[in-house]
């Protein structure tokens, strides 16, 4: 058996020492290791809660064997860390060679991308990089990554290990018969077959290659919808990797390790595990494994009965005087144990929720949105997933709604994972809303769009009506001012004009005398915000002179870019002169 998939099982206190709440206790734990136990199945056998990632007992590994060596007592001090780092063995156990370094980065990147509810972290690949084949044999990889041989676990022909036939014709792990682990992170074919990833851009899914092995555990212990930031979520993802709580504690410990510090070491220079001996079945029979890890041998037979023993009398008949024998209850006919449902391919599994392209959602107040909210579904493995409900919900005061009046409508995605939702409708108020699109039931993914509605805009602005505007000192102007506002020759309601008594022709310059307008108390006022009514008209309030004669400039603006100055003139009414009388002639 290969050396690099080996085990070796710590005994007594050094077990109970390793404990996943307790850090520092996992990592003082440095007893030397035990050769592991004949027909052990790695440790305790425990399941993950009912949220497998994938086939083969819930177990990407095929709960093959794995190091169990742990981190040292003295460890990293600080996180991210490449300097300070403890010395001697310290220092260099906490380097990750730096091809398998930049996959576990890799595949953190690649899953926060596609599933960022997962929160992976890649210090977790690296603890199960480690435990698996001692990060690819202490960094043994080409350049693009790849492994020079395979990594090989054992035969898992039941034989001290689980019994798993083969899957794969032997095209991944050479074996025709049963299956083996295989690659720097230790995947059994069937289970490959279905979550293999191509991280490297090779055009192949390849388990050897530490940056597909990567990314493919990633998406696997994301599996389910686990958000690995939460405690007993990781702990189901570590158990579906390997259902051993052995392992779970030896995995806990290492992300623990690394999460303190690690540093980058050239390739094939990475620190090897201890390889212990290799376990093989008792001789004498077949054993089978049992949960605390050790074989039992089958039952000899019963020995014979010595001889010259009297063999037990029979019952007495009815009624000789003798007591009779108590009737056998009948046994209750036993209840079939359902079988279980199988749990959903990754493929028919969501993952995540992602935006597919919408572009900046704004719209003046009462128009069609130009953009639509679109999002694509992807399933467990990244790829686009068909089938999906999404609901788009619509948050806010503007009263802006899908099209057909409703503030939340439910989109199926089509085959390319898209889901487009209908086409907004803007309110007439004015201000920001929010668009959420939700898919997922067991732990929903969201995806939250900001909108806004803004004031409607006139690229026009006209007088209605051209004669003069004429006033005299100290009085009104008697002719009422109407303007319309317009967009693209469309008359357009609601829109902001802003009316200002200026200066110069150009409107550049306001003006502190000449015509005014009165506020609610009576008092001048030379700059009033308007609105435009229902169909594009909009009155002015009346228009007062002051004891200033001469030419005056109204200016009048409107959102979007509407524009025109009118003159008001104010001068005294001209005198009538008097009729001339002659003398009668004599």
């Amino acid at each position: 058996m290969a050396a690099h998939i080996r085990r070796r099982l710590r005994k007594g206190a050094t077990t109970t020492a390793v404990a996943a709440a307790a850090v520092a206790a996992l990592a003082a734990s440095q007893a030397p290791a035990a050769p592991l136990a004949e027909g052990s199945m790695g440790g305790d056998q425990q399941t993950a809660g009912g949220e497998s990632g994938g086939p083969e007992d819930g177990a990407a590994t095929g709960n093959s064997p794995y190091y169990t060596d742990l981190p040292p007592l003295v460890t990293p001090n600080r996180p991210g860390s490449s300097s300070n780092l403890p010395a001697a063995t310290g220092s260099a156990e906490a380097g990750i060679p730096a091809s398998v370094l930049a996959a576990y980065k890799q595949a953190e990147r690649t899953v926060g991308t596609t599933d960022p509810a997962c929160r992976l972290p890649w210090q977790l690949l690296a603890a199960i990089g480690k435990v698996e084949s001692g990060q690819a044999r202490g960094g043994q990889v080409d350049a693009n990554g790849t492994t020079p041989t395979p990594i090989l676990g054992p035969a898992l022909n039941g034989q001290g290990f689980a019994l798993i036939k083969d899957t794969d014709g032997g095209a991944y792990d050479g074996d025709a018969v049963h299956d083996r682990a295989v690659g720097p992170m230790q995947f059994i074919p069937s289970t490959w077959a279905t979550w293999g990833q191509d991280a490297n851009g090779d055009g192949r899914k390849d388990p050897n290659n530490i940056y597909d092995a990567a990314l493919a555990a990633g998406r696997y212990l994301c599996a389910g919808g686990r958000n690995l930031a939460v405690a007993a979520d990781l702990d189901r993802a570590v158990l579906s990797y390997n259902q051993s709580t052995e392992y779970l504690r030896t995995v806990r410990s290492w992300f623990a390790y690394y999460q303190r510090g690690t540093h980058e070491v050239p390739d094939g220079s990475g620190v090897l595990p201890t390889a212990p001996s290799t376990p093989t079945p008792s001789p004498g029979g077949t054993t089978s494994p049992t949960p605390g890890g050790t074989t039992s041998p089958k039952p000899s037979p019963s020995p014979s009965k010595p001889s010259g023993t009297k063999p037990t009398p029979g019952p007495s008949k009815p009624g000789d005087g003798t007591t009779s024998p108590t009737p056998t209850p009948t046994p209750p006919r036993p209840t079939p144990t359902p079988k279980p449902t199988p749990s959903p391919s990754p493929a028919e599994t969501f993952g995540s929720l992602e935006n597919a392209g919408t572009g900046p959602l704004t719209a003046t107040a009462g128009s069609t949105f130009d953009e639509r909210v679109s999002v694509r579904a992807r399933n467990a493995l990244g790829a686009p997933m068909a089938k999906v409900p999404v609901t788009f919900t619509v948050t806010g005061t503007t009263g802006t709604v899908f099209d057909g009046g409703k503030k939340k409508v439910t989109v199926i995605s089509k085959a390319d994972g898209t889901a487009t939702a209908p086409a907004l409708k803007a309110g007439e108020k004015t201000g920001e809303f929010t668009v959420t699109a939700t898919a997922g039931t067991t732990r929903p993914r969201t995806l939250t769009y900001a909108a806004s509605v803004t004031a409607r805009q006139a690229d026009k602005i006209v007088r209605v009506g051209d004669k003069a505007l004429v006033a005299a000192p100290g009085e009104k102007f008697a002719d009422a001012v109407t303007v319309k506002a317009t967009h693209k020759g469309v008359a357009v309601p609601g829109v902001a004009v802003t009316a200002t008594m200026v200066k110069d022709s150009l409107g550049l310059i306001d003006n502190d005398k000449g015509p005014y307008f009165k506020d609610a108390d009576g008092k001048p006022l030379r700059t009033l915000d308007l609105t435009t009514g229902a169909d594009g008209l909009l009155q002015l309030p009346e228009i007062f002179a002051d004891e200033n004669p001469g030419t005056y400039k109204l200016r009048l603006t409107t959102e979007g870019g509407g524009s025109v100055v009118l003159e008001l003139t104010v001068q005294a009414p001209e005198e009538t002169a008097p009729e001339e009388t002659g003398t009668p002639e004599a």
